[in-house]
């Protein structure tokens, strides 16, 4: 799902769109001319590799996204401790996003069940 910026109303609308078995959804809205708001929920499925072992694991994802959209470079004069995703041709697409966290989450660092029971895997305190 895409929608130009300039579109993109002052009062919250709703907004749902999937990838593979995640979804996100929830709301958006304008608070500047070059800011929007988006506070969503991930929700799903996704497999992710082990660190350990390599073996692939499914997690159940059910995160809280709060962050802002910039139209081009953001410039605060705050200590604002937000997260920022600058776009570029003035267009939020929803599905780039929702790729984007999905992406982040795999590049995380995972164990599996297998490797976590296991006694012979030195710990690291």
């Amino acid at each position: 799902m895409k929608i130009e910026l300039r579109k993109v109303p002052q009062t919250q609308k709703e907004f749902q769109t999937d990838y593979d078995s995640v979804k996100i959804e929830g709301t958006f809205c304008k608070i500047s001319p070059s800011l929007v708001k988006i506070d969503a929920n991930l929700t799903g499925n996704t497999t992710v590799q082990c660190a350990r072992c390599g073996e692939n694991d499914t997690i159940t994802l059910n995160e809280k996204l709060n962050f802002l959209v910039s139209d081009g470079i953001y410039k605060s004069n705050s200590d604002n401790e937000e997260l920022i995703i600058e776009i570029e041709n003035s267009i939020i697409d929803f599905d780039e996003i929702i790729q984007s966290e999905i992406s982040s989450i795999n590049s995380d660092y995972h164990i599996c069940i297998n490797c976590t029971d296991n006694e012979f895997v030195e710990k690291e305190y």
